[in-house]
């Protein structure tokens, strides 16, 4: 073990003999870490949220939605042709894979309270909107079968809603005004965050599906919905709830058999595993790219301690001559390629990890930042000093002490 610190010291010495040498080695690993870090941490961060916004959604969810529709040879996308009914909604709700199902219609509007006024999303829905989406009230109640039935004019608001309206008032009980028909405002939501979209899912304001197509929106087309969403019993029953829901709505619209679906079903939990798996794809091919800088920089280290050696050869033939062996020379050389990676590794690992937290604060951009790529980063520098400077030390060790004594 003596021996061992003693060597070390040797190489730390030699080291700081040119420091400025020693740090421009070190740079091209700290730049490669740094790099393989804030790669992986914006790669898992992208993930992470990603896979967060889908799971906002709600858990087990099928979303159904309205077919395509053509006019001559024109054929508009999914949900051009209004297809879907509140009782296509209430018949999925009562299949046994399913444990709630909802309707929605929405509509872009402008909400005015007092002085105030904001423009947001208008969704019409059922009071099982709450259970489908997971989304719970944070003040007030939620939608009750009392307004859906008798179509009152009330409205659960998104947080971003109350903030713009209501600032740090109170909105329970209050009256705004959508479309200049006066609702009351009974239910505050709890905080949902961005949709996978980049939208704001609190900028949004919920009334009774009844209200809003007799009062609020109009239909061309009573009684349909643009979407439905059904919450399957559990995740082992998802394929099962999908699979019943085509084969009831194909009875219901009275589909010949071969004919196209006038409805599309999405289950959204096998999106949530494609995205994820491109996400983390992303990920690794993110920090395979930044690995590159870390070769490189392997590179810098070995032609380093290769021009080392050269310059030492009359120094490692005296050592030699008074009795150094050759195993001696190689570990000293192969510590201070080690130290040299060590240091920079743990350098690039602080700067990857501050510069990840620098963007996650100033250009609001998701990162996460977990042990597992920084230990890696350390045990990578550690072996790109093993491999690379594995050469130059054994170049070293095989010098013949009276040609090295001989070197000038």
């Amino acid at each position: 073990m003596s021996m061992l610190l003693a060597m070390l010291g040797e190489a730390w010495n030699a080291l700081s003999g040119n420091k400025l040498r020693t740090f421009l080695t070190a740079l091209g690993i700290t730049i490669g870490v740094g790099a393989v870090v804030l790669m992986v941490a914006l790669g898992q961060g992208t993930q992470r949220q990603v896979t967060d916004s889908i799971a906002s959604l709600g858990s087990n969810l099928l979303v159904v939605q309205s077919g395509s529709s053509r006019q001559g040879g024109f054929r508009g996308g999914a949900g051009a042709l209004p297809t879907l009914t509140l009782a296509d909604m209430q018949a999925i709700g009562r299949l046994s894979p399913v444990a709630y199902a909802t309707a929605l219609t929405q509509q872009s509007v402008q909400l005015v309270y007092g002085p105030n006024n904001w423009n947001t999303m208008a969704v019409g829905t059922t009071p099982d909107f709450h259970f489908v989406r997971n989304w719970p009230v944070e003040a007030g109640r939620g939608l009750t079968e009392t307004d859906l039935n008798g179509a009152l004019r009330v409205a659960v608001i998104g947080k971003q809603v109350a903030r713009n309206l209501f600032a740090d008032d109170d909105p329970l009980g209050k009256f705004i005004r959508i479309k200049q028909s006066p609702f009351q405002v009974v239910g505050v939501l709890a905080g949902k965050g961005q949709s996978m979209d980049g939208r704001d899912q609190d900028d949004t304001v919920l009334v009774p599906l009844s209200t809003a197509q007799r009062q609020l929106f109009g239909s061309q087309f009573q009684g349909t919905v643009s979407l439905i969403m059904a919450q399957a019993t559990g995740a082992a029953q998802m394929d099962a709830a999908s699979s019943q829901i085509v084969e009831l709505l194909r009875q219901r619209h009275h589909m010949r058999d071969g004919a196209d679906n006038d409805f599309s079903v999405t289950n959204m939990t096998s999106v949530a595993g494609t995205v994820s798996q491109v996400t983390g794809l992303l990920s690794v091919l993110l920090g395979a790219i930044a690995s590159i800088s870390l070769f490189v920089g392997g590179v810098g280290v070995m032609n380093i301690m290769l021009v080392s050696v050269t310059e030492r050869t009359r120094e490692i033939g005296i050592r030699m001559a008074i009795g150094a062996t050759r195993r001696t020379i190689l570990l000293q050389f192969m510590f201070e390629a080690v130290i040299i990676t060590l240091i920079g590794g743990m350098i690039g690992a602080l700067l990857g990890v501050g510069a990840a937290l620098f963007l996650s604060g100033v250009g609001n951009l998701s990162v996460n930042i977990s042990a597992e790529p920084i230990l890696v980063s350390f045990a990578v520098s550690a072996a790109v000093g093993l491999f690379f400077g594995l050469y130059p030390a054994r170049k070293a060790s095989k010098l013949k002490p009276i040609e090295a004594l001989r070197y000038s």
